[in-house]
């Protein structure tokens, strides 16, 4: 009886973890649903930024007002960066060091409506 609850628990569990399922954005970038947008996740060196689009369309959404932080885990190493505005519908930060592959990108964003959400991103 006992393995057969850790397996069911393990099933559930598993069956949540994948849940978080990822668009292909406008750009080729992974793009999640956050406070009302789509965010869409592109990376270079040590540059993060994210495109907002309208929900479900390619169409961007202008990001002035807009306020967000990512914070970047990978490997043994953590790191806050702050987002600002950059262009007409993108939010771009550098962190102090390149972003390894496997990495884990948590968005916290806020858009100028006063709409706030979190997303996690795996590169």
């Amino acid at each position: 009886m006992k393995y057969i609850v850790l397996l069911i628990a393990t099933i559930l569990f598993a069956a949540t973890a994948s849940a978080e399922e990822y668009e292909k954005g406008p750009n080729g970038g992974l793009m999640l649903d956050v406070a009302g947008i789509d965010a869409e996740l592109m990376t270079s060196g040590n540059t993060v930024t994210f495109n907002i689009f309208v929900p479900n369309t390619p169409k961007p959404v202008s990001t002035k007002g807009y306020s967000g932080a990512v914070l970047i885990a990978g490997g043994s190493g953590r790191e806050t960066v702050t987002l600002t505005p950059e262009g007409e519908n993108s939010l771009k930060g550098d962190a102090k060091n390149p972003i390894p592959a496997g990495a884990t990108i948590t968005l916290t964003i806020k858009t100028a409506e006063g709409k706030s959400g979190q997303a996690k991103f795996k590169k």
